[in-house]
């Protein structure tokens, strides 16, 4: 059966095996442990996992698809391959793609020089002729603990652009539930989901909110652009990567990831984690000794 978007409904996944790419990251380990705690065939793979895949070497391509039914994507830096991958995956069999990408990617790819890997994701897949479902998701509260911003709350000072702009952070572990969801049931073929946090609070709220649950000294100092630049470069970081952090946080200053949506809800039946029930886990996990 074919969808008026072009989507086979194949139903709930009950046979084959479900591959995770970028199995290693944030939400890519907690979306295999979820499925394998579930009893589903998963096939963990990235550079360091059990199952070696490099985008770049399309040699390492096919064993990572072979039996493959349904596949969780994150979008590779380079964009063309995307679309490679996923017709390469659709000719070996695989039935179905799960993406995860970003709230406000639709505004944000239409800017000069804009990132343009995550859109390029969605579209492929959504032109694949198989059953797909995305993820939009606001940034990660993770990031928070195990990644961007972890260090700098090490050292006592977090520092961005923000415009004093709130977002309501999305927790990974709620992220890896609904990618399961959509691996695995039915229901959700050509559908966009945008997920966030039960709230928006402010990035100086959220330092202050694990700076008191952790015990140790932290602050958050509000950037022009022009500032946040200048640390990059300071700091080592190279060009691209400079015009990519910069350009995201135009995205969070101009409101687009501020308001709370509902999409965890929507798939899961229950309320997205909130900010401090995270906090609380990561300290109890000793994310900021």
């Amino acid at each position: 059966m074919v969808r008026p978007d072009g989507a086979r409904l194949t139903g709930p996944m009950t046979a084959g095996t479900t591959l995770v790419l970028g199995s290693t990251g944030k939400t890519g380990r907690r979306v295999v442990r979820a499925l394998r705690s579930r009893g589903v065939p998963t096939r963990a793979a990235s550079r360091s996992a059990e199952t070696h895949f490099d985008w770049n070497d399309r040699a390492t391509w096919p064993a990572v698809l072979r039996d493959v039914r349904a596949a969780y994507l994150v979008a590779p830096e380079e964009p063309d391959l995307a679309a490679e991958f996923v017709k390469t995956a659709t000719a070996a069999g695989v039935e179905r793609f799960v993406v995860l990408s970003g709230r406000g990617v639709d505004v944000w790819a239409q800017r000069a020089g804009a990132d343009q890997s995550m859109i390029a994701a969605e579209r492929a897949v959504r032109d694949s002729g198989a059953e797909w479902a995305i993820m939009r998701a606001n940034n990660f509260a993770q990031n928070f603990s195990e990644d961007l911003y972890h260090a700098p709350l090490l050292a006592g000072r977090l520092a961005l652009p923000t415009g004093g702009v709130p977002e309501p952070f999305v927790d990974a572990d709620d992220l890896a539930e609904v990618a399961v969801a959509l691996l695995t049931e039915d229901g959700h073929a050509g559908r966009t989901y945008e997920l966030s946090g039960p709230r928006a609070l402010g990035y100086a709220e959220a330092v202050d909110i694990i700076a008191r649950a952790s015990g140790r000294r932290m602050r958050f100092v509000e950037l022009t652009p022009e500032q946040y630049e200048a640390e990059l470069r300071a700091d080592g970081v190279e060009d691209p990567w400079v015009g990519l952090y910069t350009s995201l946080f135009e995205v969070t200053r101009e409101g687009l990831l501020a308001e709370p949506v509902d999409g965890v809800r929507q798939v899961l039946d229950r309320e997205p984690t909130d900010f401090e029930s995270y906090v609380a886990a990561a300290v109890a996990a000793g994310a900021w000794r």
